[in-house]
């Protein structure tokens, strides 16, 4: 009996190579040669943000530049940009624009320091020593909301050059401030307690309303006058009530005065404080 040929077997093995079939792993090897839309795209990224970074660095030196320029336009929008940057490399540059010949320049690197807040605190407080640009530096902490600038500022209410450059300050931080001006009610100097006084009546804190009252009994006259004053100013009725007895106070300004608050002050609705 002849035997049949033998039958050319087709298997279904995933592991046998056809023609035309692409092999898996030179297919990988391929794409990590090429690489991969995703990889490109993250490398693109990391690109584009450290050429981003290069660029900025790159504005502020030339805005640091301009602040060299003659015309003060120039220097002012410099100075103004630099604030706006907020990197601790602008804070040298603004403490020079602080000494700018044009009053204009100097005015808004007041403000391209508060902007900067804290960066730029440890320059302003070493500018406290410099009289030239000390009412500048003191403008500028009042702008910045850091604990660190209410001790210096609060010394500044003892000197007579710079007081009231302190008050603005100090009013300009508002209820940061409050505690201490309150503090500083008690203070032996008569004039210290006077600018305590103002400020806490510009701030209208509800806070206030009682120490203020206390101070109606001060023995310097015109701190009796301020204090009933700051409480017109807070417009709270306790304070309306505490100063009607200074119509009869030994002194004829302050009775005066007190005539006129009060006068004033019943045309008025009473208002809330700023805090209540």
């Amino acid at each position: 009996m002849a035997q049949e040929p033998e039958q050319s077997l087709q298997t279904s093995n995933p592991l046998s190579h056809q023609p035309g079939d692409e092999p898996t792993t030179d297919a990988v090897a391929d794409q990590m040669q090429a690489g991969s839309p995703a990889a490109d795209t993250l490398v693109a990224g990391q690109d584009t943000v450290a050429l981003d970074e290069e660029q900025v660095k790159d504005e502020i030196d030339i805005q640091i530049d301009l602040l060299a320029d003659p015309d003060w336009v120039v220097r002012r929008e410099a100075v103004i940009t630099l604030g706006e940057m907020g990197d601790e490399r602008c804070v040298e540059p603004l403490v020079r624009a602080l000494r700018d010949g044009d009053w204009q320049v100097r005015e808004v690197a007041i403000e391209a320091m508060g902007q900067l807040g804290s960066l730029a605190v440890e320059a302003l407080l070493k500018l406290l020593r410099d009289w030239d640009v000390r009412r500048s530096a003191i403008a500028a902490l009042g702008k910045i909301r850091d604990e660190r600038v209410l001790d210096p500022l609060m010394l500044q209410l003892r000197n007579d050059e710079f007081k009231d450059d302190a008050v603005d300050a100090l009013v300009a931080l508002g209820e940061p401030a409050v505690v201490r001006l309150i503090g500083t009610l008690r203070d032996k100097d008569e004039n210290v307690r006077k600018c305590a006084v103002l400020a806490l009546g510009r701030i209208k804190s509800s806070e206030a309303i009682d120490p203020l009252i206390t101070m109606l009994g001060d023995k310097d006259w015109f701190t009796r006058l301020t204090a009933a004053a700051a409480l017109e100013s807070i417009g709270d009725e306790r304070g309306r009530e505490a100063i009607t007895p200074l119509l009869k106070d030994p002194d004829m300004v302050v009775k005066m005065r007190v005539e006129r608050i009060l006068a004033k002050w019943k045309k008025q609705p009473i208002s809330q404080p700023a805090n209540a």
